[in-house]
């Protein structure tokens, strides 16, 4: 019986362990609308290069909507997610820079 328990338990902490570790795309590609946003707003990037990052975040989320259907994401979608999601942070980051000089 203390066996049992003792096995019970260690699975819950592992199920909880491994559904706080998931990714939340929706979430990061909230984040990353807001920052667009507010480099804009900041006039950190131009008119042109936010409707181009504005774009590419609507294929984000179209691209998440899509692999949500079916209530799961494979390794190959949440790759592929990650990636447009990591594409789109990297090309923020040098839009933002791209007029400055060293």
């Amino acid at each position: 019986m203390k066996k049992s328990a003792i096995i019970l338990t260690s699975i819950v902490m592992l199920c909880c362990t491994v559904t706080a570790g998931a990714q939340n795309f929706k979430a990061k590609q909230k984040e990353q609308v807001k920052a667009i946003k507010a480099a804009f707003k900041a006039k950190k990037v131009t008119e042109n290069e936010y409707n181009k990052l504005m774009d590419e975040q609507e294929i984000i989320k179209q691209t998440i909507e899509k692999y949500e259907v079916d209530n799961y994401l494979d390794a190959h979608e949440k790759n592929v997610i990650h990636d447009k999601q990591r594409r789109a942070a990297d090309r923020l980051r040098r839009y933002k820079t791209n007029s400055e000089r060293y």
